[in-house]
């Protein structure tokens, strides 16, 4: 059979496959018809001679060039063929050509996702391990609508662009390529060259489903489907079980300074999960929640910079590690929450920054896509496919990892188009306002479309703000949170607490004020990582006092916290009362465990977490106002507030001293007749306390506080006691 003539045998066509800039390698490469003759045509840089199929027919290079051709006359050949080359060192090599190869990703899933309604791109987009026609590889698929070209690069290919360029699905703007033979482990990037620009730039994926140890930032092909779970009982009864009246006690951990090994290396996920989920259990807590470990590639960071949505940090092992670490929460029935940020991402070149070399991700406009204070991107929520890929991303985690929550940073600077801006560096919506329309419409189908799809899965939101409404549903205006941080409150029972004893009676409010608006949403109470950093100091250095009076106020502190409605989180290290602030970089000080002021901080930890757990009157109405009644909220002067805790079945009575005076005979009213236990006193010698107060007292018939009875007790200094009414048998 003829060849086709050719006027120059470097045609533009070929030329622009050489030159890494041609939009569509599969009009050139692979099979082809030209002039009415086949030819099968692939372009090998480092190759010096060629073969096809298994007989090893011989491809022609074409004249000065890397291209090889091969016109198969009257041979018929597979769909799929081999190509067999040796390079110039005399190695072999052997794979399916990828340009033979039909289009891969339907019209149907790229027409979900620019709608922003596929809530399960992560398993289209990104690189998966798949067998097609019996050939196995992996197939890459990557959106960048503003490409003129993209290839794959990798070891594979000695990180060449022209090698490997990609399909461009119309206008889509998704591009794909199935390379055959490669293989679990491979490490690769997207290289990309702009259309209006040139730009040449080198991208980790955004779907990256694992990474490199950073520095580095390659991504790596993972098998997503080989770990057997065995949690199945935890994920059905999660189904089931009805968290607005469940004890919600959460441990806040970042998982690179909680623990390292005895070089000061990070551990991995299996060794977390056995030694932090005994801890956590011993404690009573009823759920860890992490720090980001999403990837990123600054420790610094603490997670909160993330590049990597749909990977788990490579510090601690590989994505089945993670998995396991979730795995071995739940055999052992503990939650597992992760803080996820769709605020903003960083501006590393080989993360989501200009993608494309445009600005895909985020905002063109610096006023509405940056923010200033942490030098960081803003998404652009108005994208559909950029709503898609944070929607994919927490489906991912709630779905692939089986994790019981979301806990959503930085919501006020998503709502709020001012939000930390100078007065001339925003741009009002359409209305004229400073609300996000795009980003709340983002939040509302974020928390619509996984309590849908993931039942008995929590969405938590940072909020700061006063904005109505967080944590009511969609449908009557709210924004669909499960729960909501209480910032305000944390903020003014820190600023209350920080004051010396004496002067506390002119900030009182400050201890009453929380109860007028705690039941407008649903209110997580936080002592967070925030406020143990930045100078901020520890939760122990904050209290006033010598020694033994800012372990008390600490005690203290928790006890109003694990009494007062709302679900409760803690940072690590607060446990225990670690008196230097927390580092990212090293340990916790695990060491003052060895003085029984800490001890003693630690064991009542576990003494509240114990009595708020197994009392429904502490947490069935942690977000209803039926839970809760003051008694006395008035006693200024002292220092001194009381309240009662319900439930359908029993009730405690809780009342709190902030000054170090002991109260003798201080009378506080009662409901019932009766004898009355003290059930925890925070001044106990268990918690090293001075061990002060009554062990059981009886009620008289004089009434008090508007209440038909009353008893007189001992309030010990800095310290909160409960009371419960044993029963008559």
């Amino acid at each position: 059979m003829n060849k086709p003539s050719r006027k120059n045998p470097l045609d533009s066509e070929l030329t622009k496959i050489i030159e890494a800039k041609h939009h569509d390698p599969f009009s050139v490469l692979g099979p082809q018809t030209e002039q009415g003759t086949s030819v099968i045509r692939a372009f090998l840089p480092y190759a010096e001679t060629v073969t096809i199929g298994t007989d090893g027919a011989t491809m022609q290079r074409v004249p000065n060039s890397d291209f090889f051709e091969y016109y198969p006359n009257d041979q018929t050949l597979p769909e799929h063929y081999q190509l067999n080359w040796q390079d110039k060192n005399g190695n072999s090599h052997q794979y399916h050509d990828p340009y033979s190869f039909d289009a891969i990703m339907s019209e149907f899933d790229r027409h979900l996702f620019a709608e922003g309604q596929h809530w399960h791109i992560y398993e289209k987009l990104g690189a998966h391990l798949r067998t097609i026609d019996s050939i196995s590889g992996v197939y890459f698929a990557v959106w960048a609508p503003n490409a003129q070209r993209i290839s794959v690069i990798g070891e594979f290919n000695r990180w060449d662009g022209r090698c490997h360029p990609m399909r461009c699905l119309g206008s889509s703007g998704i591009w794909e390529l199935f390379i055959p033979g490669l293989t679990e482990g491979c490490l690769y990037k997207f290289e990309i060259l702009n259309r209006h620009s040139g730009e040449l730039l080198v991208k980790t994926d955004p779907y990256g489903q694992q990474f490199e140890f950073r520095p580095q930032t390659a991504a790596v092909v993972t098998n997503s489907h080989r770990y057997q779970w065995s949690d199945q009982a935890w994920l059905e009864a999660r189904k089931q079980r009805n968290w607005l009246h469940q004890p919600l006690s959460i441990y806040e951990v970042h998982l690179g300074s909680w623990q390292r090994d005895s070089r000061g290396n990070f551990l991995n996920y299996r060794q977390l999960a056995e030694q932090l989920v005994s801890y956590v259990k011993e404690l009573g807590f009823t759920h860890i929640e992490l720090l980001p470990i999403t990837e990123h590639p600054l420790d610094a960071s603490w997670g909160y910079q993330t590049t990597g949505y749909f990977a788990p940090t490579s510090r601690h092992g590989n994505a089945d590690d993670f998995r396991y670490f979730v795995d071995y929460c739940h055999q052992h029935n503990i939650g597992v929450i992760l803080d996820w940020v769709p605020a903003h991402f960083p501006k590393d070149s080989f993360a989501l920054g200009r993608f494309d070399g445009s600005p895909l991700y985020e905002h063109e406009d610096p006023r509405k896509g940056e923010h200033r204070d942490w030098g960081t991107l803003i998404y652009n929520y108005s994208r559909n496919e950029v709503k898609n890929f944070l929607l994919a991303s927490a489906v991912f985690w709630l779905k692939e990892f089986h994790l019981d929550g979301l806990r959503v940073d930085a919501v006020a600077s998503m709502l709020y188009l001012d939000y930390s801006r100078a007065a001339d560096d925003w741009i009002p919506n359409s209305y004229g306002g400073n609300e996000n329309l795009e980003a709340i419409d983002f939040l509302r189908h974020l928390n619509s479309v996984t309590h849908q799809e993931l039942p008995g899965t929590m969405i938590m939101a940072e909020e700061s703000t006063s904005w109505p409404q967080v944590t009511r549903p969609t449908w009557t205006g709210g924004l669909g949170f499960s729960m909501k941080w209480n910032m305000g409150w944390m903020h003014d029972i820190l600023s209350y607490m920080q004051q010396q004893p004496i002067h506390r009676a002119y900030h009182h409010d400050q201890l009453t004020f929380g109860l007028l608006y705690a039941f407008s949403e649903n209110f997580i109470l936080p002592f967070s990582h925030d406020e143990v950093v930045h100078g901020k100091g520890s939760l122990l250095n904050k209290m006033p006092g010598d020694e033994w009076q800012r372990f008390a106020n600490l005690r203290l502190l928790y006890t109003l916290m694990f009494t007062y409605p709302g679900k409760k989180l803690l940072f690590m290290g607060c446990e225990f009362a670690q008196g230097t602030e927390w580092s990212f970089s090293r340990n916790l000080d695990w060491y003052v465990l060895e003085y029984p002021h800490h001890r003693g901080i630690q064991t009542l930890i576990k003494d509240l977490n114990r009595l708020y757990t197994s009392q429904p009157a502490l947490h069935h109405y942690d977000f209803d106002g039926q839970g809760f009644e003051w008694v006395d909220c008035h006693d200024v002067q002292q220092s001194i507030i009381s309240y009662r805790r319900k439930s359908a079945s029993d009730e405690l009575l809780v009342v709190l001293n902030f000054t170090p005076v002991p109260r003798q005979e201080y009378r506080i009213g009662v409901p019932e007749a009766g004898h009355y236990s003290v059930i925890l006193n925070s001044d106990s010698a268990f918690y090293d306390g001075s061990n002060l107060g009554d062990s059981v007292v009886s009620a008289e018939a004089q009434p008090w506080m508007n209440l038909p009875y009353s008893v007189s007790i001992t309030l010990p200094p800095l310290a909160g006691i409960v009371l419960q009414r044993l029963s008559v048998s």
